[in-house]
């Protein structure tokens, strides 16, 4: 299936949407919950997965793959139905970079984190990616399960921070795990230990890094949603002890 030809704008610096200006019949899937707004003309369908599957079973194996992943049943499409252009906006729940990618220049397909995917050319196909080795599976911070993205179309991925693009030419880089965003075709994906005994414990870079091997690209982000998280949680409970402390030490004192 051909994708739909998209033209778009990204928005903002640090935190960045991606405005996609639909002609009159053109279609943008995107996961639910991820518009931010829309110009007259545009009509919106929840449907099951990415509208890729013909018949029963291929709608209830494009399910399956959703109920895998972690992620809703239900995507939703954004159509144009006007006579003019019109335009519509996606932006991820938390800050970063919008990265517009497309796949007919990158082999027809994309690995990505399964909660990196944004939107995407009707006719894109989102599918699921095993990996390999169960060692990356369980311990790669990605899980046994990434997002697989096919077709011949633009396809957009957020990712936290700015965004760096390696090329790998027969190479190896290592990297951590949460840090990895997508990879193309040709890339092995595994887990390794970060080195010594000494290194793993008190390096502050954790146990384990994710190894990339081979010829092809690979997205980066610099602050990866997990890592963010850990800090905002690691600040707030360290006010919270510091405000139960001086309240114990305030009713002692009275």
């Amino acid at each position: 299936m051909a994708s739909h030809t998209l033209d778009y704008e990204i928005l903002g610096t640090s935190a960045q949407c991606v405005e996609i200006i639909l002609d009159p019949g053109e279609t943008v899937i995107a996961e639910a919950g991820l518009m931010n707004y829309m110009t007259d003309g545009i009509r919106f369908d929840t449907r099951m997965g990415d509208g890729s599957a013909s018949g029963v079973l291929g709608t209830l194996w494009s399910m399956g793959k959703r109920l895998i992943t972690g992620e809703s049943l239900f995507m939703t499409h954004f159509s144009n139905g006007g006579k003019g252009q019109a335009r519509v906006a996606f932006a991820a729940p938390y800050p970063g970079t919008v990265v517009p990618i497309a796949l007919s220049e990158v082999g027809g397909r994309l690995i990505c984190q399964k909660d990196a995917f944004l939107c995407a050319a009707h006719g894109t196909e989102i599918g699921i990616s095993f990996t390999k080795r169960l060692g990356a599976g369980f311990f790669g911070g990605e899980g046994f399960i990434l997002q697989k993205l096919e077709g011949d179309g633009l396809a957009f991925v957020h990712a936290g921070g700015c965004v760096i693009r390696k090329e790998l030419n027969d190479e190896t880089l290592r990297l951590d795990t949460g840090c990895l965003v997508a990879f193309t075709d040709g890339i092995d994906y595994d887990i390794q230990l970060a080195g010594g005994l000494k290194s793993m414990l008190f390096g502050g870079e954790g146990i384990l890094l994710a190894t990339l091997k081979g010829t092809g690209s690979v997205w980066i982000q610099s602050l990866p949603f997990s890592r963010l998280a850990e800090r905002i949680y690691e600040a707030t409970f360290k006010a919270r002890e510091e405000t139960r402390l001086a309240a114990e030490k305030d009713k002692g004192k009275a």
